[in-house]
């Protein structure tokens, strides 16, 4: 696609596959937030620069802040133009956006287009983009099957579900999306879960991406996963979902377990301070017992222990309750839950479609 030298500056997001980038020049703070998938954050104010614009505006004029922020937009726009777009060719086709389609966005398209390239503003901005996204959270689960792999903590469905996604199947990792395991001890450890924005626009992006005439897999979850929240309207398509069970033996679950907690494993004292989060269920001395034990190292008694006193009871109180067909859910048993175990469990899931 060319992009006509004579074609309007401003287009809407409908137009946004055309483009060979999407340049975001909102500030850092502003794009850490959320942002188009792909986008190149090149701030025209960084977070400080427009604080101070944004100061002179109230306090002083907006003739004076306008001068301030010009003289501060154009430094930011040179350098961007001798770092990350040296090295672009000629045919180059940007799409450039900040928080509304504003005079952020526009000053960036109205450089580059005059070095040559065929910048186009978009039309709304940020703005535009995170109603398109709302708008579809409600309208695209209406138009999927889901299917829900229920079962209690250790029993591997979201190795299941990721061995099901590496052999085609169409699968929405709700905790990846959330940088969760969906329980109590369930944060990563390096990973910060992603803003409630940033969340949703990831839901989006899946969403978006499947095709509506095969099913997609889903791990039972809560409304919440970690301080995150699921789209309303997707949470009740998930829970009128078609649902399979998955039931494996205590010794498989409690050797999966050790496998997917290897990140907290390797960090004895941070899974020790998590542990503080159970005292209002379980009281102070058995908090201290399983903390002993992760002083001891006995990784395999504390795995067995927190699957028998934590995590079932709490699956049997509540579980998935909220999944209306649970009830009629088909089972799966697995004798193991190793690699090879689970590899066989997801060609079952596969061929049973």
């Amino acid at each position: 696609m060319s992009v006509s030298p004579h074609a309007p500056l401003s287009v809407g997001l409908d137009r946004l596959a055309h483009f060979d980038a999407v340049i975001d020049v909102r500030s850092p703070s502003e794009f850490a937030e959320d942002h188009i998938p792909g986008a190149l954050n090149c701030p025209v104010l960084d977070d400080e620069e427009r604080r101070r614009v944004g100061t002179l505006y109230k306090q002083v004029s907006p003739f004076e802040a306008r001068k301030l922020g010009a003289a501060l937009v154009s430094r930011n726009i040179a350098r961007h133009l001798e770092t990350h777009f040296l090295s672009k060719p000629k045919g180059w086709k940007p799409l450039v956006c900040c928080w509304r389609g504003g005079q952020r966005s526009g000053a960036m398209t109205l450089v580059l287009n005059q070095v040559g390239w065929g910048a186009r503003q978009l039309a709304g901005g940020y703005k535009a983009f995170r109603q398109q996204v709302m708008d579809d959270l409600v309208a695209l689960p209406e138009g999927l099957s889901f299917r829900i792999l229920c079962g209690p903590t250790g029993s591997g469905k979201t190795a299941l579900l990721r061995r099901l996604a590496a052999q085609g199947g169409q699968v929405l990792d709700l905790e990846g999306l959330a940088v969760h395991k969906g329980s109590v001890l369930g944060g990563d450890v390096v990973r910060p879960q992603p803003g409630q924005k940033a969340f949703e626009t990831g839901l989006w992006q899946a969403l978006r991406g499947f095709d509506p005439a095969r099913p997609v897999w889903v791990e039972a979850e809560s409304r919440r996963i970690g301080r995150l929240h699921l789209p309303p309207e997707l949470f009740a398509r998930l829970a009128d979902g078609r649902c399979t069970l998955v039931r494996a033996p205590l010794e498989a679950r409690v050797a999966y377990l050790l496998r997917d907690y290897a990140d907290l494993i390797a960090e004895p004292a941070a899974f020790g301070a998590r542990l503080e989060r159970l005292i209002p269920l379980h009281g102070h001395e058995r908090v201290l017992a399983w903390r002993a034990q992760i002083d001891g190292g006995d990784w395999e008694t504390l795995a067995r222990e927190l699957i028998v006193t934590h995590y079932d009871p709490a699956y049997r109180r509540g579980g998935d309750g909220l999944y209306r067909h649970v009830a009629q859910a088909a089972v799966l048993d697995a004798a193991s839950l190793d690699a090879d175990a689970l590899d066989a469990l997801a060609r079952g899931l596969a061929n049973a479609i």
